[in-house]
């Protein structure tokens, strides 16, 4: 037989069944290519053309026409885990709070399919039976054998049984979702102690802060935005007011019941502030807390230092920033050691070496002595202003000065304040009002007084940049600026409203910030406006909330104020609240703390001639 001639029978008899197919079953469709059997099969069987071609797509008819567009149109979703059918309105009864509170935590479980099986023991009944239904069965005799071991009848297959083992399931799933808690855990430093060595533990605690600030970073990075690029638009409208943009807000569970006593910033590292926490009515006296948070983690403390006695007033060492004095409710001082990992500080004033009588209101860092020992100062309702110098193991006291109304009745000392650039020569305010310039080498005089205020003096601090003016306030609602040459104020301000703190800004000899007990900030720049603040905003409710104090960031545009609930808000100023001179064309503007000084000066020179035109 020839084998051409086969094939192309072949050829043909395929050719023709596949167009009978296709022509029963497809429908006609247009500009359809269909091979036909009157093709010649000569010319399919020499390899013609039809075969190199591609095979055409056969168009449905119900296909919809779209556009290029519409073809590259993407249509995503989304897929959650979330049950769509699952309730979100379920509530319970909330016995410790007497009342109905809904469920955060919906079952969100679909289930898809089940299969419900049961186990029979190969030695019972049952299982005989299947066995022996499935063509199985039973070896007798097979004592040293495996017992799951079976003979299988000759000529039939093997088969090998389901589950080989008894009383047990290879694995399992249970449709009742296990209770999980989010949390964050914090290993006590007993416990790592006993677990893991001491660098392995400074470590481990290195690397879960930097994850933890991340995580923080990511979850809050909105805020971080706001601070780091946002400026209020409005300002561009109004040229005489700003705002305040809150931003992180710190809060300790243990520390609610406790009211903010002190802040201060770092020097060194700009993120972070210390936090004293104490409380101010004397009725209701206890414990207290020392807490150092950072910008970068708003959600947890960096360092936590439980105290047995409140916290009154703290201040971070400028160069040594690790290194923390703090006044407790009880009259003692203390220095605490960042370095240090245990709770307790490594300095602490007692009865037998010195300590105050009287709650401890105010401590300042001072230049190391001599000896190039470190000291600083503390003034106390007792009256007694001491330094306290850290020799070895010990603090070692030395009185300063005694503060007297009259020769056999103690002033109480409420606050003080050391000249930036005159280390010897400090301010102290008093409860009874009055502010008393001071100097550290006449011990039983006082350089001047001050009829300043009908209530307690809460603040007193000197001007970062004009060596002549200094700043107070009280609870009878009034912030006075001095000149301490003069003795009546050059400035005074009514707020309305008891005066718990008052800051000078680092950046503006004539910006400064008061917060209230009705909850609000108040800002002034006097080079704007001389009469009025040019921010006055609410950041706490103002019946429930009390503002204590208030400190500018030594760099960043923030200020951070603390309330009587223990919270710690952060606040950003707007452009119109830290604005700068602006340059004239073909004239630069000296730079410089020279600068913020004759800024101050110009006004002081203002209200200065009217006063000596009435003189003369």
């Amino acid at each position: 037989i020839n084998i051409s001639t086969t094939i192309g029978v072949l050829a043909v008899f395929f050719t023709q069944g596949s167009n009978a197919h296709s022509q029963s079953k497809a429908p006609a469709v247009k500009n359809s290519k269909i091979y036909s059997k009157k093709k010649d099969w000569t010319e399919l069987g020499d390899g013609g053309d039809e075969w190199t071609q591609g095979k055409t797509l056969l168009k449905p008819p119900d296909q919809l026409d779209l556009s290029e567009a519409e073809l590259k149109e993407e249509f995503t979703r989304i897929l959650t885990a979330n049950n769509p059918h699952a309730p979100q309105n379920i509530v319970r009864y909330s016995f410790k709070e007497r009342s109905y509170k809904p469920i955060s935590s919906v079952d969100q479980l679909a289930v898809h399919f089940v299969l419900e099986g049961n186990l029979l023991h190969k030695d019972s009944d049952e299982a005989r039976r299947q066995r022996a239904k499935q063509g199985l069965q039973e070896e007798e005799g097979a004592g040293d054998e495996r017992p799951d071991s079976v003979d299988v009848k000759p000529g039939i297959k093997e088969r090998k049984l389901t589950n080989q083992f008894n009383f047990s399931e290879r694995a399992s799933q249970t449709l009742n979702n296990p209770l999980r808690v989010r949390t964050v855990l914090y290993p006590s430093s007993e416990l790592l102690h006993r677990s893991i060595p001491s660098d392995d533990i400074t470590k481990v605690a290195k690397v879960s802060k930097i994850v933890e600030r991340m995580v923080t970073q990511n979850t809050y990075d909105d805020i971080a935005q706001d601070f780091k690029y946002f400026e209020d638009a409005s300002d561009e409208f109004q040229e005489q007011e700003g705002t305040l943009l809150p931003l992180w807000r710190f809060q300790y569970d243990k520390a609610k019941r406790l009211s903010v006593t002190a802040l201060c910033w770092n020097q060194k590292y700009k993120d972070l502030f210390g936090v004293g926490l104490g409380s101010y009515d004397f009725t209701k006296q206890g414990r207290g807390m020392l807490l150092f948070y950072s910008l970068k983690n708003s959600t947890y403390p960096e360092f936590i230092f439980p105290t047995l006695s409140g916290v009154m007033c703290l201040d971070i060492h400028k160069q040594l920033s690790y290194l923390m004095a703090v006044g407790f409710y009880d009259g003692c001082v203390a220095v605490y050691n960042l370095k240090d990992d245990g709770p307790q500080p490594v300095y602490k004033s007692t009865a037998k070496t010195g300590k105050h009588t009287d709650p401890v209101w105010q401590v300042k860092w001072q230049e190391d002595d001599i000896d190039n020992n470190h000291n600083f100062f503390s003034v106390s309702s007792d009256g007694r202003v001491v330094s306290w110098t850290l020799v070895k193991n010990e603090l070692v006291f030395t009185d300063i000065i005694k503060l007297c109304i009259f020769p056999f009745i103690t002033a109480c000392g409420t606050s003080f304040d050391f000249h930036k650039q005159t280390d010897y020569l400090f301010l102290v305010g008093t409860e009874e009002g009055k502010i008393h310039k001071c100097s550290k080498f006449y011990s039983s005089q006082l350089l001047e007084t001050y009829v300043a205020h009908n209530m307690a003096v809460d603040a007193v601090k000197w001007n970062h940049f004009h060596p002549k003016v200094f700043i107070s306030c009280s609870s009878d609602w009034t912030v006075k600026i001095w000149d301490h040459t003069i003795k009546s104020p050059m400035f005074t301000f009514d707020l309305n409203a008891a005066v718990g703190d008052v800051a000078w800004s680092p950046y503006s000899s004539t910006v400064f910030a008061a917060v209230t007990t009705d909850g609000k900030v108040h800002v002034y720049d006097l080079s704007v406006n001389k009469y009025e603040a040019i921010c006055q905003q609410a950041v706490v409710a103002k019946k429930k909330t009390r503002l204590t104090h208030i400190e500018f960031n030594p760099v960043y545009p923030i200020i951070i104020v603390g309330d009587d609930r223990g919270y710690v808000t952060s606040l950003k100023l707007s452009p119109n609240l830290r604005k700068k001179p602006k340059e004239k064309k073909g004239q630069e503007l000296p730079k410089g703390p020279e600068v913020e000084v004759a800024k101050m000066e110009k006004l002081l020179c203002l209200l200065r001639e009217p006063e000596s035109t009435s003189n003369d």
